[in-house]
């Protein structure tokens, strides 16, 4: 019963440094971010924070992980919403287009990810996560004849690279029109591969 309860505390520490590191990276960013600051919003100390992370960097990572798991399941509900796979992956993409118009997750996934792991890093944690995730959406449409075969990893790379850098463009854009223009040009190239 003690051990369960000591668990159950762990678990709940870890959630609150996950919370509350999460809110500082996206205000501030990681650079701005002390530990310090950290276990005071979380009203911990520095040892549980040492107990569930080895170090600011692994908070980081815990909570870029946490915010990638998030954007998927948003694109994953949002294109299981539709029933035709070609508009399954049409929504999908448009869907992380506008998930990541949302400051903090720019700011984490997308500006402080790359920075603070280095790319090679961040690079594999995309593809085990919204990488992955398109080249599934990419094969089936292959396997149902939607689009003709071809390799489907240098494709995924293509277009997930092309989105992310899209993200990109548009977390630096005030024009309330270039999300749905970002949309259009890449439902156009999407349409080439057809």
């Amino acid at each position: 019963m003690a051990s369960t309860l000591r668990t159950q505390q762990r678990e709940e520490t870890r959630r609150t440094l996950l919370r509350e590191s999460r809110r500082l990276f996206a205000a501030k960013g990681y650079g701005a971010v002390g530990l310090s600051e950290i276990v005071s919003a979380a009203g911990v100390t520095k040892g549980a924070l040492y107990h569930n992370f080895a170090s600011k960097t692994e908070v980081f990572r815990a909570v870029l992980e946490q915010v990638q798991h998030e954007v998927g399941d948003r694109v994953a509900a949002a294109a299981e919403a539709e029933s035709d796979p070609w508009r399954q992956l049409l929504t999908g993409c448009a869907t992380f287009l506008t998930v990541c118009t949302d400051p903090e997750i720019q700011r984490i996934m997308l500006i402080d990810g790359p920075a603070v792991l280095g790319w090679h890093e961040w690079r594999a944690l995309d593809e085990a996560s919204s990488a992955r995730h398109l080249g599934e959406a990419l094969q089936s449409l292959v396997d149902a004849k939607i689009l003709p075969p071809q390799p489907i990893t240098p494709l995924t790379h293509l277009l997930s690279g092309a989105m992310n850098e899209s993200a990109l463009w548009l977390a630096s854009q005030d024009d309330p029109e270039a999300l749905p223009e970002v949309i259009s040009c890449l439902n156009r190239l999407l349409e080439g591969l057809r």
